[in-house]
């Protein structure tokens, strides 16, 4: 039996095919990655937005039944009606227990994105405003105070 080694040939992939595929999967990589990396964050901001909405919703059902904005927004919560709110200048107003169609919700959530508590004016001219505590903007270049 004679044995020709010119014929032999090996099944293997040689370098260049393998630098061909890591390239063409970086490139892949490349082009889909930025659409997923910031995920979590976009999440958090439209759970931002539905709370926002969810909770100023709660405040003008409370100024509408009681002709009172809440001195804090833990008001929105309680059981019983809370003895004061506040009137449009910002000063103490009486709450009639009678008008007081509570709890408005069962919880305060916090801001997602920057995991503080929502802020809440009672000053003169905001009374009732509530904003997000997140500074900066989102992903989308959009003002967190503007939400």
């Amino acid at each position: 039996m004679v044995l020709d080694i010119g014929k032999t040939r090996n099944r293997a992939f040689t370098l260049i095919e393998v630098l061909v595929v890591v390239v063409v999967i970086a490139i892949l990589a490349a082009v889909v990655l930025p659409k997923f990396v910031n995920s979590g964050l976009r999440g958090k901001e439209a759970a931002l937005r539905a709370n926002l909405k969810l909770v100023r919703n709660a405040a003008e059902m409370f100024h509408n039944d009681c002709d009172a904005w809440p001195a804090a927004l833990l008001d929105l919560t309680v059981s019983p009606a809370p003895a004061n709110g506040k009137d449009d200048a910002g000063s103490a107003k009486a709450i009639t227990a009678a008008n007081w169609k509570g709890p408005y919700l069962s919880s305060i959530e916090k801001d997602p994105v920057s995991a503080a508590d929502l802020t809440y004016s009672v000053a003169a001219g905001t009374v009732g405003k509530v904003n997000s505590s997140a500074t900066g903007s989102d992903t989308a270049g959009v003002a967190y105070s503007a939400y």
